[in-house]
């Protein structure tokens, strides 16, 4: 790996002691690494410093997003370097594991079609928490060519520039949606099949699990107002299945009881869908408990995410901005 054509950007916010860990799994590998800080109120601006790490402090009198922290560090980034040909964003939970600077580093250098790489992501303590298993299974997507990649990834400079690097405006989702600005341009994204980064998501509350979902669910109406009318219907689905999930369907169901009580047997769809998605998961887990709560969260999630839309779509009726959801 050339250590002059490859550099870091990190973005966090009261990450404490994850973020140590995370700058130094980089700085062993890297030279060249920026963290962004987010209005931080713990030391985490004078760890980065004393672990010779050049820092960039936001203007929070500019509205915050993940995408504008990126942008920024990037622009620092090749600011110290304008020969850098790939950019490894890292979220400051995150801990990069050795090998994967390397194999992600080859590839692209070697198949100069794709813009950005990923691998496996994983959970630090998948079994602490229910809620972090179930990030821990989410994280566990299909390798091969893919539409997108999440927070962490390599990414090939020429490519971001094209698409003028994140969309700032977004307040989740940015990764996708650039993702998907790239594959306009014809570039391709790849998932290898390698150990990338191990997340701390340090979630332990059922309020936790739904800003998450609802965040995803703000995430998708957002991208499907943006690009829901091209070739591919961007996001379409995602919105299609939450609007009928988490409101269509339930509210039909409470307007015919008004006339029949006996209707709301329907609601019986979801104990049934819930069983559905157990049995399906558990012949991919081989054990019922992760499978049981991956489907029940799948069902459930379906209102946390109608909210996040809904909250999207009102927003915008009312022409106001759109501010970050955060979980932590």
């Amino acid at each position: 790996m050339n250590n002059n054509l490859i550099g870091a950007v990190v973005i966090g916010r009261n990450e404490g002691e994850r973020l140590r860990v995370c700058l130094e799994s980089i700085r062993e590998q890297l030279e060249y690494v920026v963290y962004v800080d987010s209005g931080s109120s713990d030391s985490s601006v004078a760890l980065a410093e004393s672990l010779g790490v050049y820092v960039v402090n936001l203007d929070l009198n500019i509205p915050f997003t993940a995408a504008r922290a990126r942008n920024e560090g990037a622009t620092a980034l090749l600011k110290s370097n304008s020969k850098i040909e790939f950019i490894q964003f890292v979220d400051g939970d995150c801990e990069v594991q050795a090998g994967w600077l390397d194999k992600a580093y080859a590839f692209l250098k070697e198949s100069g079609a794709y813009a950005v790489v990923c691998g496996r992501r994983r959970e630090r303590y998948p079994d602490t928490t229910v809620f972090n298993q179930l990030c821990d299974i989410e994280w566990d997507t299909p390798v091969g060519e893919t539409k997108s990649c999440g927070g962490d990834a390599l990414i090939r400079v020429k490519a971001f520039q094209q698409v003028n690097g994140y969309r700032e405006s977004l307040i989740a989702g940015e990764e996708p949606e650039m993702c998907f600005r790239m594959r306009e341009k014809g570039w391709r994204i790849m998932r290898l099949n390698a150990e990338m980064t191990l997340h701390d998501a340090a979630m332990t509350k059922v309020s936790q699990w739904w800003k998450r979902h609802k965040r995803a669910g703000h995430a998708y109406a957002e991208s499907y107002d943006l690009h829901g009318r091209s070739a591919e219907q961007f996001r379409k689905h995602d919105c299609m299945r939450i609007l009928f999930w988490g409101a269509a369907f339930p509210l039909s169901i409470a307007f015919l009881c008004l006339f029949n009580i006996m209707f709301a047997w329907l609601f019986l769809v979801y104990p049934l869908q819930l069983t559905r998605l157990t049995f399906k998961y558990f012949r991919q887990f081989k054990q019922l408990k992760p499978s049981f709560f991956y489907a029940l969260s799948n069902v459930a999630s379906k209102f946390a995410q109608f909210n996040g839309l809904f909250s999207f779509y009102i927003n915008k009726l009312r022409g106001k901005a759109n501010t970050i959801i955060e979980y932590k």
